[in-house]
């Protein structure tokens, strides 16, 4: 039994080890996606405000330069207040039905003046360092290649899963031997060697006990990571009929309303009217729910379902970097069409929130975010000490 789960844990190794050790050193990095961004642009993601106490624009003001500014293309997804006094705002636009692709997809705003400070087609490297960030986020989430690379990450995340508990059952000591030494009889005795490190052994045993011990000590949160990326990877396949066994999800609004046949170019009932109905309708769910909005975030407007989505962070939420509360209206009506809480409505949900958020890190500020950083790097360490093993054992079989 033991053999066969070495030879299994070794090739499942073999098979994801390139992978890993991709998504440890670019998880590494970001962890630190925004003030790197920021960073590498600060043409685009800093702003000076005229005074200390200068107010930005309304956020619907701003969407109507961007609107202007790219006729052929519709802003449909916007910003409704800067983070911070010193960021821009942000508006994503797509090309029209039927129109052509556009050069830049995501616009950046001066939130005092209104000027556009410039663009990105977000992710596409080839426009240079501009998109270095979002190109390592595509690269971590699904190796650039899009859905292919995202199944190939969701499939890897499933052998990841699998191979934590079999990694962590080959860590346990062998059953006593009847014609070897003898050894200590408690099971914890025989099992504290595999969490130490032999650093004055040879490097063999060093790398060894690198493995094996740089395992174990993380293990509760390279578990963690390696559902979660099977839950961002591969949610309607794999993640949700398989914790849907246990728990329960709250459905999609999105998912039972028609599609338009002949989309409108903007929300009937108007943008900051469409808003202040959504605003309303969440405070009215607040006061059903029991919790407290913190701050209305985002807004987006979905013309193939006539809908309006406005997006709040809340007491329901877990992550701290942004809102993952949600209302739906419709947008000629202002009917409400649903909602979504990452917690407390769906047992389902409540795991996956908190699930997804210690994998951004997005929560426990900046000793977290440490922590994270440094399991990618253990996470790549695991991986070349791994393929270092069986590449010595392998050299000494021949």
């Amino acid at each position: 039994m033991r053999k066969r789960l070495v030879l299994l844990h070794r090739y499942i190794g073999l098979v994801m080890a390139g992978f890993l050790i991709i998504a440890g050193l670019t998880g590494a990095v970001l962890v630190w996606y925004y003030p790197l961004d920021a960073l590498i642009n600060p043409g685009l993601l800093r702003v000076e405000p005229p005074a200390a106490d200068s107010e930005p624009l309304s956020p619907f003001i701003l969407r109507e330069k961007v609107d202007a500014a790219f006729p052929d293309a519709a802003a449909n997804w916007m910003m409704l207040a800067p983070p911070d006094a010193h960021s821009p705002m942000r508006f994503f636009i797509a090309p029209e039905p039927g129109g052509a692709a556009l050069p830049m997809d995501e616009i950046f705003v001066d939130p005092y003046s209104g000027d556009i400070l410039g663009g990105r087609l977000w992710g596409d490297i080839t426009a240079g360092p501009t998109n270095l960030m979002p190109f390592i986020h595509r690269l971590h989430h699904a190796l650039a290649l899009g859905t292919i690379g995202t199944w190939a990450f969701g499939i890897v995340s499933l052998l990841w899963v699998l191979d934590c508990f079999i990694g962590a059952w080959l860590t346990f000591p062998p059953r006593q031997s009847r014609n070897g030494p003898p050894r200590p009889r408690r099971f914890c005795k025989r099992w504290i060697p595999a969490w130490k490190i032999r650093w004055r052994a040879g490097p063999h045993k060093r790398r060894f006990d690198l493995h094996r011990a740089g395992g174990l000590w993380p293990w509760a949160l390279l578990l963690v990571f390696a559902w979660s990326s099977v839950a961002m990877n591969l949610h309607a396949e794999v993640y949700r009929p398989t914790a849907g066994l246990f728990l329960t999800f709250q459905e999609d609004p999105l998912v039972d309303i028609p599609t338009q046949d002949t989309p409108s170019r903007h929300p009937q009932i108007g943008w900051e009217q469409g808003f202040l109905i959504a605003r309303q309708r969440l405070e009215t769910l607040a006061a059903e729910r029991g919790f407290s909005i913190k701050a209305v975030e985002r807004f987006a407007y979905h013309p193939d379902k006539n809908t309006l989505k406005l997006m709040a962070r809340t007491s329901s939420d877990v992550n701290q970097r942004f809102g993952e509360t949600w209302v739906y209206v419709d947008a000629t009506t202002g009917a409400p069409l649903g909602h979504y809480l990452p917690t407390g409505e769906a047992s389902g949900d409540t795991l996956t929130s908190w699930l997804t958020t210690l994998h951004i890190a997005a929560l426990g500020g900046l000793p977290y975010r440490i922590a994270v950083t440094l399991l990618g790097l253990v996470i790549v360490m695991l991986s070349v000490t791994g393929v270092m093993i069986w590449w010595r054992k392998r050299k000494a079989r021949r």
